[in-house]
């Protein structure tokens, strides 16, 4: 077999092999790489974790996936809301909150207006999604019931789910729960 032309041209015997297709190593320096083992950690990594626990925290995620998404905090909404604002009035002056449509959805369907209700948190769902995506999320990942600002979104998605449920949207009454348990058990166990 000729040798490569670079090898010819200086004189030099080449480790390389000429293939179709380029060069390659030989065979047995292919093997040895094989062979080699991973390198072992510095000393000191290891011995900085040596005799100690680590201990997970429940929530965190083992399979790598996208970190929690926390929405800002946008307090006036909550507080006009919790002083006894009507939601209504909250709504259109604060139309990007979740929380203040979720609230008129609860109204609507406590008042056996279910069509109303679903019609509220249909809009508080998607102006929460407008929200998460603003925030980071990809579509899907935790949303924590434990942090405050979440509430409203994920309380417009529940509502959401019961309206489609009472209105024979079984299709969409399945969505909403599943999209709910999967973004934040706590939240799909506190709101029922």
């Amino acid at each position: 077999m000729r040798r490569p032309y670079a090898a010819q041209s200086c004189g030099v015997q080449s480790p390389y092999v000429a293939q179709p297709y380029g060069m390659q190593r030989p065979y047995a320096a292919r093997r040895a790489d094989r062979n080699r083992r991973p390198v072992a950690p510095a000393p000191a990594q290891a011995a900085g974790r040596q005799g100690k626990l680590e201990l997970m925290s429940i929530h965190e995620n083992l399979l790598g996936g996208p970190p929690p998404t926390h929405l800002p905090d946008d307090p006036e909404p909550r507080e006009l809301l919790a002083s006894g604002a009507a939601p209504s009035e909250v709504a259109a002056k604060y139309p990007a909150s979740s929380l203040a449509w979720a609230q008129l959805a609860d109204e609507a369907f406590e008042g056996g207006r279910v069509v109303e209700s679903y019609a509220y948190a249909r809009t508080g769902y998607h102006r929460g999604l407008d929200a998460l995506r603003r925030s980071g999320w990809k579509g899907h990942g935790p949303v924590p019931f434990e942090h405050e600002p979440n509430r409203g979104f994920l309380r417009a998605l529940h509502a959401l789910a019961r309206a489609a449920q009472a209105i024979g949207e079984q299709e969409e009454y399945e969505r909403c729960s599943t999209f709910l348990r999967d973004s934040s058990p706590t939240a799909a166990n506190t709101l029922g």
